[in-house]
């Protein structure tokens, strides 16, 4: 993963300030070839200037950017890096009166792609999107998981290696997110390298190989899901049971066990060779057990403990 050969993007000891503020503060992170990376942190964390800088839109104060081993200088990168970068923005860049096929035609001779490549490029966008039964209709009919659709395949449409997503499924239902999800995948099994920024944590959860964590404009911690959790809040499981307690059962539970608001909480390792002798010492009390579930760590829990608050729209 730290191959230098292999690293689409190189980021080191970046700092950008806005007057007094720090947006990025000597911030460090390498993606290499093949990678699904999120890159979550609370509003104000530095996420958006952080990719407002890896595509030229803001000039740093000090550090480097690398994209393909080349230097990112603001906007005078290299033709070679903008035909390998393909960024879909969070707000829809869609041309609203013009039909899926038209704003593909559109965005593909912005990237450069024009005459038969360009329809055969926008024939496979149109079937990736699952939009082939709609190209030809104005888009300001479609609903807002078919422009997302349309959005990304826009922003892809040149083929890039690398590809930078804000937010690919804000407003959408979860059938047209689960479609935008596998869309994601394909294009890395297709070899796209992706750097995906959300709010979603499940989505980042189920999606990417790492997941780098940014706060106070740096990384944080990085990671796989697991080593996250291994990292930080260990994995550890908790047993939830409803059981109605009065105030004398209650003061006969073990110290480790919390009881708040008839719910029963309690952390262990081994949920299967520990729970029956849970169950028998709640019996041994005489009360009545209700539902009991397994609460598993989460990317929620991991982030609120590096945090110590929630993302936030």
């Amino acid at each position: 993963m730290n191959d230098p050969n292999s690293q689409v993007l190189s980021v080191d000891d970046v700092t950008k300030c806005f007057r007094r503020n720090t947006a990025l503060d000597k911030a460090t992170l390498h993606i290499s070839s093949g990678e699904f990376v999120g890159l979550l942190g609370p509003n104000g964390a530095g996420k958006t200037t952080l990719i407002r800088a890896i595509t030229g839109h803001v000039l740093i104060n000090s550090g480097s950017i690398r994209l393909f081993g080349e230097p990112v200088r603001g906007r005078s990168r290299s033709r070679v890096v903008t035909d390998r970068l393909g960024a879909v923005p969070q707000n829809l860049a869609l041309y609203p009166n013009l039909t899926a096929r038209e704003n593909l035609s559109v965005f593909g001779a912005l990237y450069g792609v024009t005459g038969h490549a360009a329809k055969e490029r926008a024939g496979w966008a149109l079937n990736w999107a699952d939009l082939e039964d709609r190209a030809d209709e104005p888009i300001h009919n479609f609903s807002t998981g078919m422009k997302r659709r349309l959005n990304i395949a826009c922003g892809i449409l040149h083929e890039p290696a690398f590809i930078l997503l804000d937010e690919p499924t804000v407003g959408v239902d979860p059938q047209a997110r689960e479609c935008i999800w596998q869309m994601l995948r394909t294009l890395q099994q297709n070899g796209a390298t992706l750097l995906l920024t959300t709010h979603q944590l499940d989505e980042a959860e189920t999606l990417c190989d790492r997941i780098i964590i940014i706060d106070h404009g740096k990384p944080i911690a990085q990671g796989s899901f697991d080593e996250l959790v291994a990292h930080t809040i260990g994995s550890d499981r908790v047993i939830v049971i409803e059981c109605p307690l009065d105030q004398k059962q209650a003061q006969l539970l073990p110290d480790h066990w919390t009881y708040d608001d008839c719910v029963i909480r309690i952390q262990v390792r081994d949920v299967w060779q520990e729970l029956p002798d849970i169950i028998v010492r709640l019996q041994d009390i005489q009360t009545q057990i209700g539902n009991i579930h397994i609460k598993l760590p989460s990317l929620h829990d991991v982030f609120l403990h590096l945090t110590g608050r929630e993302l936030r729209e």
